[in-house]
Order: C-alpha cells, then structure tokens, then sequence
C-alpha cells in the first residue's frame, strides 16, 4: 500500500525531512474521552468514531502545508513521543481493510472544503448548539457555518485562516480543530501510528499526497 509507505517515511520520526511541506504547531486539542472523529462537521454531523481509543487529556496538533500551493496537505495529531513500529489505515465500526481492494481507502467525505478533529463528546456538544441556535433563531438561522465557524476563520481584514480550535460548548473540556481539506472537496483517509505495544502515537489525515523517496 504506497500510501502506508509514504505515510510511514514521512511522519515516523518526530520532524519532516520533505522539503515539500512546511510544518506549523497549530496547538493543542483537548479529548475528554479520548474517542475521535473526523468529518466535514457541515455534512456528517453523526460520523462515527474511530474503533481505536486514543488518550484522553490534551495533545499537539501539526498542520502541515505544501510549500508550491500553500495548502494544507496533512494535518496530524501526536499523543507520546514513543517510537512508531507500524502504521495502519483507521477505521470506523463495520469497516475491515482486508475487504479492500487496491487503491481503496476508508475515510470521510468532505463537500465544504473543511475538515476537523473533535472528541465524541464535543461533536454531540456541535449538534447541541446547531439545535438551540436554530430553534432560537428560526428562519433568520443561517446554517452552522455561518453562526459559528465563520468567524474563526475570517479576520476584520477580509483575511481567510486555514485552521482554527472552537469551543461548542465553554462549560465542556473538549473543543474542536477544523481546517481547510488540501484543494478542497474529496475524500480523505486517516492512518494511525502505533508503538511496539501497539498503542496509538500519532493520528494524520492526508489531504495532498506528497512523495517521498
């Protein structure tokens, strides 16, 4: 699987030798139990979470940027600093990657050209706030986007952000990390890295696939 190799070359040890990408420290999403998902929060607002559990607390987030298009290719999450043994296409409930067949991937469509991280309880914490501002807002309700994530991502200047951390609910722990997905819509895989003891240490998605020899 070339993407597995790719993966494992690039985000094995704990810098980036392409110099195709440039490397941000986003910083920190906090899990409160540890079950992640990632989706396009506009569309799959009931995605499933990974049938691995990660740890729980709070852990540095990575955005990592071709260089030529200034897009987000990889976004990573790191959970402990242990040495990766082998990398692993992530899954939902239901998903089995021998059913695979060559060039196929599990992931998450994306239509709104952004994607995010969040904790199981911060997304029912999204669909919870999505719910009250629309019943208190009736028809002047303009979509979730633009109730809650426009402003993360617009400054006063007209300036757009790629990527932001948001808070669904202030009295809750966990929050949420969203970003722009590569060159927009798709559909995009997410590979976990484990230990020798096969506990996970790092989770990427990948937007753009950049080579490396």
């Amino acid at each position: 699987m070339t993407h597995i190799e790719n993966i494992f070359k690039l985000f094995s040890k704990n810098f980036i030798e392409s110099p195709l990408l440039e490397t941000f420290e986003a910083g920190k999403i906090n899990l409160p139990t540890g079950r992640l998902i990632a989706c396009d929060p506009l569309i799959t607002n009931d995605m499933a979470e990974f049938t691995i559990h990660f740890p729980q607390g709070e852990f540095p987030v990575l955005v990592h940027k071709e260089r030529e298009s200034n897009c987000i290719a990889y976004v990573e999450i790191i959970f402990a600093d242990s040495a990766i043994a082998e990398w692993k296409m992530a899954t939902t409930e239901g998903q089995h990657l021998e059913e695979l067949k060559d060039g196929e991937i599990f992931g998450y469509p994306v239509e709104s050209g952004m994607g995010c991280f969040m904790d199981f309880e911060t997304q029912d914490c999204l669909n919870h706030l999505e719910n009250r501002l629309f019943h208190r807002k009736g028809a002047d309700f303009m979509g979730i986007y633009e109730e809650f994530f426009h402003e993360h991502f617009f400054d006063e200047n007209g300036a757009i952000d790629q990527y932001a951390f948001l808070k669904p609910d202030d009295e809750k722990q966990g929050n949420l990390f969203a970003f722009e997905t590569g060159y927009g819509e798709g559909f995009y895989a997410s590979y976990i890295g484990f230990d020798e003891a096969n506990n996970p240490i790092k989770i990427i998605t990948e937007f753009i696939e950049i080579g490396i020899d």
